[in-house]
């Protein structure tokens, strides 16, 4: 493919640069969310926590996987404790937003809106898959008001973007 032709999603060098650092201070904050709310997990086993936050980040990776599907060959990276999702497959605009957005929606919307319809182990189970898939969503949802920001005919590809008319 010929990126000569596409824009960087970011374009701005600084920005680009100190991208993460953003993300970083998203995920502080919806870490100390539980606290300012005087809210905690204790009464579920920390082991049981443990095993319940790897099922969720294995679940998360698995709805980017299910958008992007036969689109295009997908990678997943790592650099340190951060894993992020790599496709050389052209999304439209709507599929790369949902593509950023689908783990949130089913993993952290769905069980918030779900919480107040249950009480007990259940509810703090249900929060719990809440946050931390807030947290593991992170640099999703900085990413989605990017995207929503470009032209409405834009697709995405490697770090790119190009609007077609």
């Amino acid at each position: 493919m010929d990126f000569s032709e596409w824009t960087p999603f970011i374009q701005n060098t600084w920005y680009r640069k100190h991208y993460m650092k953003f993300v970083y201070l998203l995920q502080i904050i919806i870490l100390s969310i539980p606290y300012f709310f005087g809210a905690g997990f204790t009464r579920i086993n920390l082991f049981y926590l443990i095993i319940i936050g790897m099922i969720v980040f294995a679940i998360h990776e698995c709805l980017h996987v299910l958008v992007v599907y036969k689109k295009g060959d997908v990678s997943l990276t790592f650099s340190g404790i951060f894993f992020w999702l790599n496709t050389n497959a052209t999304l439209s605009k709507t599929r790369y937003w949902l593509f950023m957005n689908l783990p949130f929606l089913v993993l952290s919307i769905v069980p918030a809106i779900t919480s107040f319809y249950v009480s007990g182990n259940i509810r703090s189970i249900l929060l719990f898959v809440c946050w931390i898939n807030t947290f593991i969503s992170g640099s999703d949802i900085y990413n989605s008001f990017l995207i929503a920001i470009k032209p409405k005919n834009s697709f995405f590809c490697r770090g790119y973007y190009q609007v077609k008319q």
